[in-house]
């Protein structure tokens, strides 16, 4: 039997997994702002998709990023918006709307599948069937601007409470952020392997 370790009392560990995954829809927004249209295909480079509003290897810091002056050079780990339609209707319900759809939000790729997919854990490794490699980085925080898209699409309910309602209803659904780690084209309808990684719980 094993003694329990200094490592036992400060830490929670998880072993790692994998799950099976599928892509539903892809998006891209290829206009002036982050809304997308649904696509046949993501053509993706390092940078991340070609011509989205979010493709860049590096980007400017904004309320996300209070330790950095507001504008300041960082680099690009959020090239890649993955949602999941269970979440998003979810997320529909709480705020008393019929929908929440993908585009509106400027998701790039809904991932089907996979319970609960705003909660994997960074470091998360999503394996494409073509040959595309996506890491997660984290959850995709609500933001003002997405709440604001969604009330666009409702004019007859009060803009601003609808809007601000997205914060709550889609905390921990809103999705997840990742950047590419391996170039490729993905295409709609295809197998996705989830590679989970060990986690742990830092309570030192």
């Amino acid at each position: 039997m094993s003694q329990t370790t200094f490592l036992d009392t400060v830490t929670d560990i998880v072993p790692g997994r994998r799950l099976k995954a599928k892509v539903g829809s892809l998006f891209a927004a290829v206009g002036t702002d982050f809304i997308s249209s649904r696509v046949d295909r993501l053509t993706l480079t390092l940078a991340g998709i070609e011509g989205d509003f979010h493709a860049g290897i590096s980007r400017r810091s904004g309320g996300r990023e209070p330790w950095y002056p507001r504008g300041t050079e960082m680099r690009n780990e959020r090239q890649v918006s993955i949602v999941s339609s269970e979440e998003l209707a979810g997320v529909a319900l709480d705020m008393d709307i019929d929908r929440v759809r993908a585009e509106w939000i400027g998701a790039n790729i809904d991932l089907v599948g996979v319970p609960a997919l705003s909660m994997l854990p960074p470091r998360t490794l999503l394996f494409f069937e073509n040959g595309v490699t996506l890491k997660v980085d984290g959850q995709n925080a609500p933001c003002r601007l997405s709440g604001s898209a969604i009330a666009d699409q409702y004019p007859e309910r009060d803009h601003t409470t609808l809007a601000l309602s997205f914060k709550d209803g889609a905390k921990r659904r809103r999705g997840l952020v990742a950047w590419v780690e391996k170039a490729g084209t993905i295409k709609a309808g295809e197998t996705v392997k989830v590679q989970i990684p060990e986690q742990w719980v830092y309570r030192g």
